[in-house]
């Protein structure tokens, strides 16, 4: 049943009653004019909410935190980092709230939390604030993400505030309000760890079986099977960036969940042209969270979890550090696997090839060649039923693409499989940037049009060839992005 949002709306604050240590209780600041930029209908029918009841003023002041429901205690939540490999001991929602946690239609619990809205004691010098721009980049990607099948947070509205905020200009404000499975991070469990409370520590890991992993519940060493199934799940999801060519631009340790959906979308952007050392950020200026870094810097990642776990892991502090130790080493494996079994099914082929051959083969070519990543893959589909040329169009090696083409059409490939699993749309970023420039300017027709194309990726419409193009090559020349704050 869909309620209004602050009326009959529950909000349970359990992380803060679990852990009081790590939630700071907190209020958004007050947004002088609400005005609805962008509101997830199918998202909001989901979590049980009406969305009309969230257009109007009373919605709207839920959704920038200034109206919360009766009972619900909005928090900022503390946690550690490593910051592009610097560690950081006390980070926390800066400019962020958990709402609450509510349960949705399904019955599966999640949380409800804002960005950008306001200073909070963690804010560490910064505003506390966020620009409509960026707001708008996280609501249009990781819906776009969503639409791929990818575990990731969602975004249920972005609001403007009528504030005006100064970045590099001056900047309309807007807080996103946005939905998880929880908000738990690796730099949770090392907040909690450099306090040097193993109950505070074991709160937090028993909290995150209960929501995320309850299997772990079961095993002999519960904190050790938790660390293998983050791990797990963080294979997988490093794996499926790769597959769509997602570049994350900031993977610091505050920005790993537990639950493995990929959340933050700050300085993130899609890779055109195949190259493993794609770097859009603009911060990361030594391509520490490059493409074909991405599976390193996720180890590296859980390794910081790893430390975090080892005094519930054993008492003995060497055991623990080798239990660890090969439970990490099973990241690579599986990370390997999944993409392996990703690339199988991207070039169509069956269960039982080998093509670890061939996709080395196609990676060097694919590079040597400058070729867009997802036109490739949408073209070759092309190419398996029997028309090659849209595929061979995008090289100038055709002797070595014609080698490769007859070598891989020798197993088989299934041209119908891989258009489902190859999309023909992503967030292509010289139209983000379009969209995001206009809506900044108060126009958010392209986004609402970008958004549209892109929750059905993998269906090609004839009159939407603009969305399937890569960038001008001048555009992807010069093209950063940026964290927003």
């Amino acid at each position: 049943m869909s309620v209004l949002p602050a009326q009959a709306l529950r909000l349970d604050d359990r992380f803060a009653r679990a852990l009081p240590e790590m939630a700071l209780p907190w209020q958004a600041e007050e947004a002088p004019e609400p005005r609805l930029l962008a509101l997830n209908e199918p998202l909001a029918a989901e979590l049980g909410l009406d969305p009309a009841a969230l257009r109007t003023p009373e919605g709207l002041r839920l959704l920038v935190g200034t109206a919360v429901p009766e009972g619900a205690r909005p928090v900022a939540q503390a946690y550690s980092g490593h910051q592009f490999g610097g560690y950081s001991p006390r980070l926390g929602d800066g400019r962020a709230l958990l709402l609450g946690e509510l349960v949705d239609a399904q019955g599966t619990v999640r949380d409800l939390h804002l960005k950008g809205s306001g200073r909070t004691p963690f804010a560490r010098g910064g505003d506390g604030l966020a620009a409509v721009g960026p707001m708008l980049r996280e609501y249009v990607i990781s819906e776009a993400m969503h639409a791929l099948g990818i575990p990731t947070t969602r975004s249920l509205a972005v609001v403007a505030t009528g504030r005006r905020i100064r970045r590099e200009t001056v900047l309309p404000g807007a807080v996103l309000a946005r939905v998880a499975s929880s908000h738990l991070r690796v730099g949770s469990f090392q907040y909690a760890r450099a306090t040097d409370d193993v109950d505070l520590l074991r709160r937090l890991a028993d909290l995150a079986i209960e929501r995320h992993h309850p299997r772990a519940a079961e095993a002999e060493n519960r904190y050790l099977a938790l660390f293998e199934a983050v791990l797990a799940v963080q294979a997988s999801l490093v794996a499926q960036w790769m597959l769509v060519g997602f570049i994350h631009g900031v993977m610091n340790t505050d920005n790993m969940t537990i639950s493995g959906e990929t959340i933050d979308y700050g300085p993130c952007a899609f890779m055109e042209a195949y190259d493993p050392d794609t770097v859009y950020s603009s911060i990361d200026e030594g391509g520490r969270y490059r493409y074909g870094n991405q599976p390193l810097a996720a180890e590296w990642n859980l390794a910081r979890l790893a430390e975090a776990l080892l005094p519930l892991i054993s008492d003995d502090t060497e055991q623990a550090i080798a239990l660890a130790v090969e439970t990490l080493k099973t990241f690579r494996p599986r990370y390997d696997a999944a993409l392996a079994e990703g690339m199988r099914a991207k070039l169509g082929l069956p269960a039982d090839a080998d093509g670890t051959a061939l996709v080395d083969e196609l990676l060097d070519l694919l590079q040597g060649n400058h070729v867009d990543w997802t036109s490739f893959f949408r073209r070759l589909a092309d190419a398996a039923r029997g028309d090659a040329e849209p595929v061979r169009l995008l090289f100038l090696d055709l002797a070595g693409i014609d080698g490769w083409l007859e070598r891989w059409r020798s197993l088989g490939p299934d041209g119908e499989a891989m258009d489902r699993v190859n999309p023909v749309y992503i967030p292509r970023n010289h139209l983000v940037e379009e969209a995001l420039d206009a809506a900044t300017a108060g126009d958010t027709t392209l986004v609402e049009e970008l958004v549209e194309v892109l929750s059905a990726p993998f269906a090609e419409r004839p009159d939407h060839e603009r969305y399937a193009g890569p960038a001008p090559q001048d555009f992807g020349a010069t093209f950063r992005t940026f964290c927003g704050t």
